[in-house]
């Protein structure tokens, strides 16, 4: 497992164990799975303070129970600001109260990172900042970021925090891709020129910031995987010709496409299985060459200028 290395002290795989659907898992198997993941270098995991019904950091938090030497072992993540009865929420009261709980049902006292679920059209960035600075300040949580925002959205906020923000959050995939498709269309008419997210790849390198990815197995908006999917005929032939080519599964190239990206990149692997989890992991090792590359994009309905 390849890491990547931030100045503030922070080492991270390139592979994320996420946690959305592990509330329903029988414990011995979430168990194992966790420490799965641990044992091949994948030790940071990602919560959001809802997944699950809220049940899923509660699970979590059964498994840091009954192995309380492996929370010094990982980089423990949640997130906050989205409200299931329709709103996103990030107030000061919201955030304080969410990580508390998070921390409440996880067994722990702190949270390596905290990200903002989705942009609140109401945030007060000061009021966010202050919430921030009090959680750092009281050691609950020592590293911020953000889910889902674009660049001047983030811009925003860092004028305001004190904290130098290191995350963004955003979807990602072989079928998924608008960040990519601008820059590679600039200048234009076709439909790939549109910008979709003011250039979050590029703001991604500038400012030295971690993207992570998810649903790096879905199309459209978590319409479905497209692995072995019959509507997706083309980009699945051409995929299993490169999968053969280097030796391993469709699920690792789809990984390998998304590390291949020259910035800090972090595939966020919601896989419940442990076998899935060591094809994910394979697939962030491996370096695929350009034309490959390119092939993969092109098979997925892309087209070159």
């Amino acid at each position: 497992m390849k890491y990547y290395e931030l100045n503030e002290g922070l080492k991270l795989p390139k592979i994320v164990m996420g946690c959305m659907r592990i509330s329903e898992m029988d414990y011995r198997e979430l168990e194992n799975l966790v420490m799965t993941a641990v044992e091949h270098g994948v030790n940071h995991f990602d919560h959001a303070d809802f997944y699950g019904k809220f049940q899923s950091e509660v699970r979590f938090g059964e498994v840091l129970a009954n192995n309380p030497s492996l929370r010094d072992k990982i980089i423990l993540q949640s997130k906050c600001g989205i409200r299931t009865t329709g709103f996103y929420d990030s107030s000061y009261e919201h955030i304080i109260n969410s990580v508390n709980n998070s921390l409440q049902k996880m067994n722990t006292d702190h949270l390596d990172c905290l990200l903002i679920h989705r942009p609140d059209v109401l945030a007060d960035v000061d009021e966010m900042a202050r919430a921030f600075e009090d959680l750092a300040q009281a050691g609950k949580v020592r590293w911020f970021g953000v889910s889902n925002h674009n660049p001047m959205q983030i811009e925003v906020l860092q004028q305001a925090v004190k904290h130098r923000l290191l995350f963004n959050q955003m979807q990602l995939s072989v079928m998924h891709t608008p960040m990519i498709d601008q820059g590679i269309n600039v200048n234009t008419r076709f439909e790939g020129a549109v910008d979709r997210d003011n250039g979050t790849l590029e703001y991604c390198k500038l400012k030295d910031l971690v993207l992570q990815t998810w649903s790096p197995f879905q199309y459209g908006f978590i319409e479905g995987p497209f692995l072995d999917n019959p509507e997706f005929p083309e980009v699945n032939q051409v995929m299993d010709q490169i999968a053969e080519k280097y030796a391993i599964s469709k699920t690792a190239l789809a990984v390998a496409w998304l590390v291949r990206l020259p910035l800090k990149l972090q595939v966020i692997a919601g896989t419940t299985k442990s076998s899935r989890l060591l094809e994910i992991i394979q697939g962030s090792d491996v370096e695929l060459s350009r034309p490959d590359w390119y092939a993969i994009y092109r098979a997925a309905g892309n087209r070159l200028p």
